[in-house]
């Protein structure tokens, strides 16, 4: 049986949103890898040619290199997102860089090719505008957060991030890219992890995290986690399983957001 060339674009929850006809824009020009962890996709300075949208389990941190040899995270993309050339068309220096912080399939467009869908399809022009909205609301969050709120909370708060884009409560994250995410040393957030795990926020394992309970974890976290979320389920319709995992979102235009279209996909949500 033939593989259908739309099957190209599977996996990631924007590219999923759009019906046959607006995918057919973009699959053509689809380029499917798989990228490791640690995989850098691109870095300050570099021009952006392609976009990428993780897919899967795929995920992929924006962080700012600094000077000390630090880097701070600014926004975690999973398969509901895309990163490179999101808000301009592509081509521009980057200001930071891409990380791979969890292996996985990633889709590549060019970025040129994925302009002229826009410029052709209302509905996907629209789509990426609002996605484009979530991530900024995502950097500008993290950036209040960083600034303002405790290191156990600013950790919660991305354990939760990236338990949304996994749907797992075991979290394959280290020691030592957990404290690169927060701008810490790891003997500091080894302290901190320590002081989580008395308090039954987490458990720590061989290379990973886990939270035990979602619920508590989220009460114990600042509302930058919520707050997230919440513009996602606005702005872009996304719908969350009861475990926390953002499993589609939706193309319908803005005014039909609320609820979301009957169009979703909630096939993930079944037992």
């Amino acid at each position: 049986m033939n593989r259908s060339p739309l099957r190209s674009l599977d996996g990631n929850l924007l590219l999923e949103a759009l019906d046959d006809t607006d995918r057919a824009l973009l699959a053509p020009h689809a380029e499917r890898r798989e990228v490791g962890r640690g995989d850098v996709l691109f870095r300050a300075g570099d021009d952006v040619s392609h976009v990428t949208f993780p897919a899967q389990g795929c995920v992929v941190t924006l962080v700012v290199p600094l000077q000390d040899g630090k880097s701070v995270e600014t926004a975690t993309v999973g398969r509901e997102g895309a990163i490179g050339g999101v808000v301009s068309q592509g081509y521009l220096p980057a200001f930071g860089q891409a990380v791979v912080q969890v292996a996985g399939p990633a889709i590549r467009i060019d970025a040129d090719r994925l302009a002229e869908a826009k410029h052709t399809s209302k509905t996907v022009r629209d789509l990426f505008v609002r996605y484009a909205d979530c991530l900024l609301a995502q950097v500008l969050q993290s950036v209040a957060c960083n600034a303002a709120h405790t290191i156990e909370r600013r950790c919660l708060r991305w354990l939760l991030t990236l338990q949304d884009r996994l749907g797992t409560p075991d979290l394959p994250v280290t020691h030592e890219v957990l404290a690169d995410m927060l701008g810490v040393r790891r003997a500091y957030l080894t302290e901190v992890l320590g002081r989580l795990r008395r308090d039954g926020l987490i458990e720590i394992g061989h290379r990973r995290l886990t939270l035990p309970d979602r619920a508590r974890a989220e009460a114990a976290s600042c509302e930058c986690h919520a707050a997230v979320r919440h513009h996602f389920a606005e702005v872009l319709g996304a719908v969350y399983a009861p475990g926390g995992r953002m499993v589609a979102v939706d193309a319908s235009e803005p005014d039909r957001l609320k609820p979301p279209s009957p169009a979703v996909t909630l096939r993930e949500m079944a037992p």
